[in-house]
Order: C-alpha cells, then sequence, then structure tokens
C-alpha cells in the first residue's frame, strides 16, 4: 500500500481484519450449518435449508443495506451486519436448544444480515483507493479470509460437542465473534458519499445499469462463481461425512477450500492489472469446471480434498474478477444502486444454489456418492452461460471506464 495514503492503508488493515475475525463465522455455519439441519429437520430433503435461509437473508437485506450505508456510511452499516449476526447466533443457539427447527432457521435468516454486510467489504476496499491499486485492495481484503479459514473450523472442533446438545457452543461463539469483530469499525474512516445536488446527475436507472454489457457479464459472472460454488460447499459436509468420514474430517475440507478462496488474494489483484480481468474470469470459470471433474472422479477423501481447493481458487478468480470489473463499470454516484442491485442478484443465485444443494445430496439417489454426483454435475450449464457471456464480452470494442 501507498505510504502516502494513509487512509486507505488504515482501512484496508481494519477491512482485512474485519474479513479474519467476524468472517470466521461463516466457514463455522457452512461447517455445522447442513449437519445440524439434518439432525432437527423431519425430513433430510431439507437439510440444507439453514444454509438457503442464510443467503436469502443476505439477497433480502443487500439492498436496504446498501442504501444504508450510502445514507449513514459504511461503519454504521458494517455494525448493523455484526448486530444482525450476533442475533441470529442467539437465535440459532435457541432453536437447537428447543430442537425446534422453525426457530433454528429464523436464525439463519437473520445470520443473513451479517452475511449481506460482508459482501460489501470488498466496496469499501474500493471507495478510497485509487483506480490503479482499486483491485489490489479488494484482494487484500479478501486475503484476510485466510485466517477466518484456520480460526472457522478450529472453533467448529472446539466447540461442536461441547455442550450436550451438538453444535450449541459453536452458535454462542458465533454470537462472542460478532460482539469482538464490532469494535473493529471504530477505527474506519470512509466519508459517507455527500447528499447529491437537486440538479446532480441521477445517474442510470436500475434497467440501464444491468443492460451495460460490462456491468452484465460482471453481474452474470459473480452470481456463476458465487452460486456455484456454494452449490458444492454446502453439500460437502453432508457428503464427506455420508461417505464414511467423520464431522473433524469434514471441517478440515472446508479449512482447505476457505484457504483456497482467500490465499490467492495476495496476488490475484496483481494478476488482473498484468492480465486484465477478462483473462483472469475465465481461468477461474475454467479451474471451476475442473473441479467439478476431480468431484466426479471419485469419493475418497483425497478428491473432497482436491475438489474443494480447486473449488476455492476458481471462486476467487471469478469473484474478485467480477468485482473489479463491476468497480470499474459505474461511476461513484451510482455505487449505492449497482453495488446493491448485484448483490440482490449474487445473493439471490446464491440462493437458489443452496435450496437445490440439499435436494440434489439427499434425494436425488439412495446414497451419498450418487448425491454428489448430482450436486457436481449440476455446475456444468452454469459455468456455460457465463463463459459465453464473457466471450460474448471479450468480442466487443472496448468500453471507457465510468466516470
Amino acid at each position: 500500500m501507498s505510504t502516502q495514503d494513509p487512509r486507505t492503508r488504515r482501512n484496508v488493515t481494519v477491512l482485512v481484519m474485519a474479513q479474519a475475525l467476524l468472517g470466521s463465522q461463516m466457514p463455522m455455519i457452512f461447517t455445522i450449518g447442513g449437519l445440524a439441519g439434518q439432525s432437527l429437520a423431519t425430513n433430510i430433503c431439507f437439510a440444507t435449508l439453514p444454509i438457503s435461509l442464510i443467503v436469502l437473508g443476505s439477497m433480502l437485506t443487500a439492498t436496504p443495506i446498501s442504501w444504508f450505508m450510502q445514507r449513514y456510511g459504511r461503519r454504521a452499516g458494517f455494525m448493523l451486519g455484526t448486530l444482525g449476526g450476533a442475533v441470529g447466533g442467539g437465535i440459532g443457539a435457541l432453536g437447537l436448544y428447543l430442537a425446534s427447527f422453525p426457530v433454528f432457521l429464523l436464525g439463519s435468516l437473520f445470520t443473513g444480515i451479517y452475511m449481506s454486510a460482508q459482501g460489501f467489504y470488498r466496496f469499501a476496499a474500493a471507495d478510497t483507493a485509487s483506480e490503479d491499486f482499486r483491485p489490489k485492495a479488494i484482494s487484500y481484503v479478501l486475503a484476510g479470509g485466510l485466517v477466518s479459514a484456520i480460526i472457522g473450523p478450529q472453533l467448529v472442533k472446539l466447540t461442536a460437542d461441547a455442550y450436550v446438545i451438538p453444535f450449541f457452543g459453536t452458535y454462542l461463539a458465533v454470537i462472542a465473534v460478532n460482539l469482538a469483530g464490532s469494535l473493529l469499525f471504530l477505527r474506519l474512516d470512509i466519508p459517507k458519499p455527500p447528499l447529491p445536488a437537486v440538479d446532480a446527475p441521477r445517474g442510470r436507472s436500475h434497467w440501464q445499469l444491468l443492460t451495460t454489457p460490462r456491468i452484465a457479464v460482471a453481474v452474470i459472472c459473480a452470481m456463476v462463481s458465487y452460486a456455484m460454488m456454494n452449490l458444492v460447499m454446502t453439500s460437502t459436509p453432508l457428503a464427506v461425512v455420508g461417505c464414511g468420514f467423520d464431522k473433524s474430517d469434514a471441517a478440515d475440507v472446508v479449512t482447505g477450500h476457505v484457504l483456497a478462496m482467500f490465499a490467492p488474494s495476495f496476488f490475484t489483484g496483481h494478476l488482473i492489472a498484468r492480465f486484465g480481468v477478462e483473462r483472469i474470469l475465465a481461468t477461474g470459470l475454467l479451474i471451476l469446471g475442473v473441479a467439478g471433474v476431480v468431484a466426479l472422479n471419485g469419493v475418497q477423501l483425497e478428491n473432497f480434498f482436491v475438489a474443494l481447493v480447486l473449488l476455492g481458487l476458481g471462486w476467487n478468480f471469478g469473484f474478485i474478477g467480477a468485482t473489479t470489473m463491476l468497480a470499474s463499470a459505474h461511476a461513484p454516484h451510482e455505487r449505492g444502486r449497482i453495488q446493491g442491485l448485484n448483490d440482490l442478484l449474487v445473493f439471490g443465485g446464491v440462493t437458489l444454489a443452496s435450496l437445490a444443494s440439499g435436494g440434489l445430496m439427499n434425494c436425488s439417489g439412495g446414497t451419498a456418492q450418487e448425491g454428489w454426483t448430482a450436486v457436481n454435475l449440476a455446475i456444468a450449464p452454469a459455468l456455460t452461460l457465463a463463459g459465453g457471456a464473457l466471450l460474448w464480452l471479450w468480442l466487443r470494442p472496448r468500453e471507457q471506464p465510468a466516470e
């Protein structure tokens, strides 16, 4: 980071730390959510519904939180996110204590508020960064997930069986993580966007933004990268345990996956700056496809590890690439509108993927292996769509970045 811009340096540092600490709750919940749901649901086809409700909550709150940040600033929005995470953890713990699947699902819905707010860390990193530094700032913030990849699964191992009620301790830990992490944002210094003057340009409408080719392709690639990663990751703990391994093996696989999601972030921004965002996006989509091929090749523990590592790497290239493409395709006064709309669509796709994940995994065959096969076959059409959209953009005349 440039020593000439201490505010940017401090903001990125705060956001990296937030990604590391607060972000650890997501691998925690994604590791145990399906297993807890399987123990509470009367129909195992709904085992992954808790994770789906998290993503649904994120989708429903993406636009309101984006508006809230546009009006009151990033710090207030991120504090609101930690409040949602803490409340979600508390309701989830209550649902486990009462053995109530509906209460547990309500907690998952509130957790989606945090997940939605976390999605804006990457945009906040770009707010005070120069154009050249922007992809690197986004990458550095996502790189904070490396620490969350270690903290989250290790907390699961420490807390999953700490009480008589399985996973109860994990949800108590989620509350503590949110309360501690909220203090980080006291150091965030991102100016609130100025209120537009009466005669200020209003920017493009939602439809005009979405029909801008570069924005449309960025949104499609972000949706596919995130949704297909979520489709496979949500089913992974169920598949690992269903194929004869134990919960600690599932936690280790998730650790490898989340490390692969964020470790490349140290150099993804540099790769984008050198080779162009389109090439990195294409590479990410290709790696996601290879991950599916590895998963279809067997259900040994090694297959799970390699497939999930590739899945994380593909997501990193695809999602950072799509975020960078989007961030350079709109004007500053359009930020709140397009970023909220983007995350609404992205997490809408992720919601559908997580809903489909449980059904494909548990209800598309008689064995865990058959369900795992169905999950990984399902990613092919979406990757084909995203690849086609990116190729179409690649063949078009180059657009000028938004001012």
